[in-house]
């Protein structure tokens, strides 16, 4: 009885021996390695604009007036900027949507107007002409407002979603829908139904989960994120990644994943990219500043990146970035 007992215990740590090898070599993104040829997908984060330090920002910091010393003249959120991204190297550009008094879809990210124009209230309490008066660089200052070196050179730059699309043929762009309600993801909606296939092909759309869940209800072909998605797929490839198997709810998506926490997803980083690739969503690594995201911006930025990352960075600098990753 020994001998049989002794028996069943080698057989059983050899089984066990031979899944952890094969979970291993499933799973093993060193043996995978980088795919050939790829350099990270670039992500332009409203552009390419002004910067600012992230470190101490609240909900309803005014980050206007704390931005680094211009680098760069142009304005985030604005047809020159996203016109300047493109040029510099980026692959894709984000652009924030709120929705005007008159149902106009602008482009504009802060939830008031006080803090980067010299306008007050909110995008919807304003039509788009009162908002096209509005100076968008009126507030922004690097030295505590002794100077304001953007003011007066943001009057009438104020764009909608249709012209960002006209002025940019054939760049692909990302809409995040600033404010989580049907009748905004249903407005996006109704304006890239007049898109061509080609077209919708190369737009993306974020934001909260109600504003998203109208837009991939009309149109199930755009590439859609929110919360509840990438909620939904990663908890399930937690459970079903080992066997190299991409769950629907991951199929067709962008994953914002930060840096931090990637090691824990089967297959990360090379398999783990290449997998999801293989299912038409696209992975965007992000870093942490204290509680807010942040882009790779520097070369120390970069410097973090997983060895032979080939999935998408965010970024406000793709000036700096796109050289480095050329070279």
């Amino acid at each position: 009885m020994r001998i049989f007992r002794r028996r069943g215990f080698v057989i059983t740590l050899a089984v066990l021996v031979l899944a952890g090898l094969a979970l291993y070599l499933g799973n093993s993104s060193t043996l995978a390695g980088p795919e050939a040829g790829r350099r990270p997908f670039l992500l332009a984060h409203r552009g390419l604009a002004q910067t600012f330090d992230l470190q101490g920002v609240a909900a309803d910091t005014c980050t206007a007036t704390r931005i680094h010393p211009p680098q760069v003249s142009f304005l985030e959120n604005t047809v020159p900027s996203l016109q300047a991204a493109f040029a510099a190297g980026a692959d894709a550009a984000e652009i924030d949507v709120q929705l005007t008094r008159d149902g106009r879809l602008a482009v504009f990210h802060d939830a008031t107007l006080d803090c980067r124009t010299d306008g007050v209230g909110t995008v919807a309490e304003h039509t788009l002409d009162e908002l096209r008066a509005l100076d968008l660089g009126y507030g922004y200052t690097a030295d505590g407002g002794a100077s304001h070196p953007l003011r007066g050179k943001g009057v009438g730059l104020l764009p909608t979603v249709p012209e960002v699309f006209a002025a940019l043929p054939g760049r692909e762009l990302k809409l995040d829908l600033k404010h989580d309600t049907p009748a905004e993801g249903a407005a996006v909606a109704a304006f890239l139904q007049t898109l061509p296939p080609d077209r919708l092909a190369a737009v993306t759309v974020t934001g909260g989960d109600q504003a998203v869940a109208a837009v991939a209800d009309r149109l199930p072909q755009v590439r859609t994120s929110s919360k509840a998605i990438i909620k939904r797929c990663l908890l399930r490839y937690f459970g079903e990644g080992w066997t190299g198997h991409v769950p629907s709810d991951c199929r067709h998506r962008e994953l914002i994943v930060p840096i931090e926490y990637g090691k824990w997803l089967w297959g990360w980083p090379n398999r783990f990219v290449a997998r999801m690739r293989e299912a038409d969503t696209r992975v965007v690594l992000v870093r942490y500043v204290g509680d807010w995201s942040a882009g790779f911006d520097t070369p120390a930025d970069l410097a973090t990146l997983p060895k032979g990352w080939t999935g998408a960075i965010w970024t406000n600098r793709v000036d700096v970035i796109a050289p480095l990753l050329t070279r």
